[in-house]
């Protein structure tokens, strides 16, 4: 039997408590070791429902215990960057949530000091894990929908009351296409590849007190003649989703994070006109933020000694993405993507 891991996970938001979970789903292989918030009233109440003899306001004590294997960066973006060079050079693992930085600069300096360190980091793109996204790139890898043509998904919040404790949302540096919306672009980066332009336009009509654009729309161009959309706003008066659509020259998929069924539209006879208007409704799981499936990943990668399954590569590579969405956004002109060297 393997040793277990010791995590710490820095953050007591719901997502970081998510997160908690996510290490206590995977009990046999790791441990929740500590915690670490700045706000004391949450530190404590996560303190109580997880049982924990470890609670710190400052992360930096878990840098610097010998006992702490890895960490779990459930922090404001803004914090990513920081963070995880501390903890690949005090020699932990780190997973970091997404976005993994907000620029390409502050993704390829965490590169380098995993590569430097020799330790492992993985982005939690957790669209790479939910349910329903899994099944349609299951069934567009084995051909069902034919060669694909266009891609589509949607970022679709309201963040006006979820600025986050002190309003962290509420920054020119995180713009909303790279904080939210990278969702979206790593959802179809993982499904048809890396694009190579991106045209954007955005405005700014719902959250007109923040000092970003909330509403972006982009297309791009991917590999193999694939064409693809992503909308993302942080503003619209809807239900969260991320409804997503995948064409191929045999098929449509529809599907989103939140709902029970998926749509499959099959035409299975190239000579049938109708076989393919009424759709397969095909159930699935909704388990929108499916976090313990993310460390079940990330702890059987560090025991098993390979590598990570969202390599710091795949993060990085989304923001550059989300990046160049963001400059043609605001010079309104087709931009080519740059993505990370190291």
């Amino acid at each position: 039997m393997k040793k277990k891991i010791n995590i710490a996970v820095i953050g007591c938001s719901g997502m970081a408590e998510g997160h908690m979970y996510g290490v206590t789903d995977n009990k046999e292989k790791a441990n929740l070791y500590a915690i670490c918030d700045i706000d004391p009233e949450r530190l404590a109440l996560r303190k109580e429902k997880f049982n924990l003899d470890i609670a710190v306001s400052d992360y930096r004590e878990l840098v610097n215990d010998p006992n702490v294997d890895a960490a779990v960066i459930v922090t404001p973006d803004q914090l990513h960057l920081e963070m995880t060079v501390a903890f690949l050079r005090a020699g932990k693992d780190v997973l970091c949530e997404k976005p993994m930085a907000l620029s390409v600069a502050e993704c390829e300096e965490m590169m380098r000091a995993e590569k430097e360190t020799g330790k492992k980091l993985m982005i939690g793109q957790v669209c790479r894990c939910t349910p329903a996204f899994v099944q349609a790139k299951e069934l567009i890898d084995e051909g069902k929908i034919g060669d694909l043509f266009f891609v589509e998904s949607e970022y679709a919040h309201d963040y006006s009351r979820i600025g986050g404790y002190n309003n962290w949302r509420i920054t020119p540096e995180r713009h909303g296409f790279i904080g939210g919306g990278c969702h979206a672009v790593d959802l179809l980066r993982w499904i048809a590849g890396n694009p190579t332009e991106v045209c954007a336009y955005s405005n700014h009509k719902c959250l007109t007190s923040w000092p970003v654009d909330d509403a972006t729309i982009a297309i791009y161009k991917f590999p193999n003649n694939v064409i693809g959309k992503v909308f993302a706003s942080i503003g619209c008066k809807r239900g969260y989703t991320m409804r997503s659509a995948f064409y191929g020259t045999k098929g449509t998929i529809i599907c989103d994070n939140t709902s029970p069924t998926m749509q499959l539209f099959e035409n299975k006879d190239p000579n049938s006109e109708t076989d393919f208007t009424e759709p397969q409704e095909i159930e699935v799981n909704i388990n929108n933020h499916n976090v313990s499936e993310e460390l079940r990943m990330f702890i059987d990668a560090l025991q098993g000694g390979g590598e990570m399954p969202i390599s710091s590569m795949e993060g990085a590579s989304t923001i550059a993405v989300a990046c160049a969405t963001v400059e043609s956004s605001k010079n309104q002109t087709p931009v080519k993507i740059k993505y990370p060297t190291l």
